[in-house]
């Protein structure tokens, strides 16, 4: 008998999406960091996100720290379609002996992150249960027809990333990092990038996401790949920066005849880094390049729900 360990994250979300019927006004279904409906001259855009206690935080965690996560990872997702938050639900498991003033500072950061960045948080539900869950659906809001999709790579696009990547567990900032919607606005409203997604489940899990949805490869140059101060702190910081997740940062491709005039425009625009790392191909594959010219396939490490020994490639 099949389990959800045994088939894996990837496999049973493609299990289930197929059991799904679409509609007329869904512009993107299932598979991308939002669906997209169409709503009038504007598209929404769609995401829900959990955030439950040992496995996206600890009971020890700061409830401020855990609020904002479950917002800012809902809105990473919309960064990544370069939309702009609207509104959000969230719903709240808890086991009845969690103190009252834990649930008011959770919802201190929730606000307090919501606020920020212009998303209004409209309602949502409580229930009992044995561990602290938060549940968060939002909605983001396009021009009609102008999400970024992950499923728009082109051969030769060259490949970057924002910001620098693992160790976001050693360093504490999977509870404090800051979505990129300014710079995935921006990326939308200057008509540079050909696909897009955030990086939540390690470089390496999320461009084979990206470019199993465009129909290509990708050859990616090992030594650019930039890894962060804590990831730097290990015996192997390449490896963390490939595999370790929760960097919510940008994995994105541009025309290779953009490159020097996108470069100039990011430097202008923004102060975080940005970095490219490697080059989308014509054939299938994801490889790995060392300064010597050593080729790797660079096989999926990052992080599953439910990995186990079938469902890691």
């Amino acid at each position: 008998m099949k389990t959800l360990q045994t088939i894996g994250e990837r496999a049973l979300i493609e299990r289930l999406v197929s059991r799904l019927a679409g509609g007329n006004d869904v512009v993107v279904g299932p598979g991308d960091d939002c669906a997209v409906v169409r709503a009038g001259e504007e598209d929404w855009l769609l995401t829900s996100d959990p955030v439950i206690e040992g496995v996206h935080f600890t009971a020890a965690a700061d409830p401020v720290q855990i609020g904002h996560k479950a917002v800012a990872r809902a809105l990473s997702d919309i960064a990544a379609m370069g939309g702009v938050p609207r509104w959000a639900l969230v719903d709240v498991v808890a086991p009845g002996e969690t103190e009252a003033t834990r649930l008011d500072a959770i919802y201190d950061g929730m606000a307090a992150t919501a606020a920020k960045h212009g998303l209004v948080i409209v309602g949502g539900d409580v229930a009992q249960g044995p561990v602290l869950e938060l549940h968060l659906f939002a909605v983001g809001s396009v021009p009609r027809g102008g999400a970024l999709l992950r499923s728009a790579a082109r051969p030769g696009d060259a490949i970057y990333v924002t910001g620098t990547l693992g160790g976001s567990h050693i360093s504490g900032r999977h509870l404090e990092f800051v979505p990129r919607l300014r710079e995935g606005q921006w990326l939308r409203e200057e008509g540079w990038v050909t696909a897009m997604c955030d990086i939540s489940d390690g470089l390496s899990t999320d461009l084979h996401h990206l470019v199993d949805a465009s129909g290509v490869g990708a050859e990616v140059e090992i030594a650019t790949i930039p890894p962060s101060d804590a990831a730097r702190t290990t015996d192997d910081p390449i490896s963390h920066a490939l595999e370790d997740g929760e960097d919510f940062e940008l994995l994105f491709t541009v025309p290779a005849d953009k490159e020097d005039a996108f470069a100039a425009a990011w430097a202008q625009a923004h102060t975080l880094s940005c970095t490219r790392i490697g080059t989308i191909r014509t054939d299938r594959r994801i490889e790995g390049v060392d300064p010597e010219g050593n080729r790797a396939a660079l096989t999926v490490a990052g992080y599953d729900h439910f990995a186990g020994e079938e469902s890691q490639s």
